[in-house]
């Protein structure tokens, strides 16, 4: 009885294994087939599950749309919006974490960032933009990367407020027995020992920020600024939807996000293994 369900088990565990890599693999096989058919085809009332006739005329569109320099766009505020999220929110996680302040005002800072995070993001925008207006930085790929703070900064602290609280204290203790300043402390012994925490913090400030579509849309208005999800937007018109430049954009537009997972995973897997050692 033993080896029968031993046998099944042997035999559902390929079986559930291929039906998960089914599910995850279809949808950008599905994605494939449609940026490499012909616009007719797209359009067929009976879709095909392969192409009839492949053609590389919806990427050639891509290309010749300037619609790389879009995609560098989203690649430049989103790494520089990252950047600024977490150096502010080391630091104001290493400060929350680690200094009272009167009247415990850590925690009701902590709990203003849920409030402000709760809010729906049209409700900031407003002011936003009036402010913006007046600072001169519509209509500006650096001042996109302040305004996407309103959604990356919070998160960022949150999370590097859990690792800083579980960071012990004997590590900057013995820093500063041994004469580190406060700087040299906290970028030579907590630094290093947050860089997981950091690493995960980092992808979900990148998939935030990759995605956001909002304020993009209100603080952009030149075509050469565009971000790749404002370009992806612009292929579904309300006579006619380009089915096969849409894939092909929305298939360039994971592509830098797969391969930051596999350096991050490469990366974190590295770490883990240090820490065991």
């Amino acid at each position: 009885m033993a080896s029968f369900v031993t046998k099944k088990r042997g035999i559902l565990f390929p079986i559930a294994l291929a039906a998960i890599l089914f599910l995850t693999l279809f949808p950008i096989y599905w994605i494939l087939a449609i940026s490499l058919k012909t616009p007719l085809e797209n359009i067929s009332p009976v879709p095909t599950l392969f192409p009839k006739t492949i053609t590389f005329q919806n990427y050639a569109g891509i290309l010749s749309g300037g619609y790389l320099r879009n995609l560098g766009n989203s690649v430049f505020v989103t790494a520089a919006s990252t950047f600024l999220s977490l150096a502010l929110a080391f630091l104001a996680a290493y400060s929350l974490s680690r200094h009272r302040f009167p009247l415990k005002l850590n925690y009701a800072f902590l709990i203003w960032i849920i409030v402000a995070k709760m809010l729906p993001p049209v409700v900031l925008a407003v002011p936003l933009y009036d402010m913006f207006a007046k600072m001169k930085l519509l209509n500006n790929l650096w001042g996109l990367v302040l305004v996407y703070q309103v959604y990356t900064l919070p998160y960022c602290i949150w999370m590097l407020f859990g690792f800083m609280k579980s960071l012990p204290l004997e590590y900057e203790e013995a820093a500063e027995l041994d004469g580190a300043s406060p700087f040299q402390t906290l970028g030579l012994v907590v630094l290093p020992l947050v860089r997981t925490g950091i690493v995960a913090t980092a992808i979900f400030s990148i998939i935030v920020a990759w995605d956001e579509f909002l304020f993009s849309l209100l603080f952009v208005r030149s075509p050469e600024l565009l971000t790749l999800p404002l370009v992806i937007a612009n292929f579904i018109g309300e006579y006619e939807t380009l089915w096969g430049q849409l894939m092909g954009v929305g298939l360039l537009a994971t592509i830098p996000v797969l391969i930051f997972s596999r350096v991050v995973y490469r990366r974190m897997t590295q770490a883990y293994a240090l820490g065991l050692k």
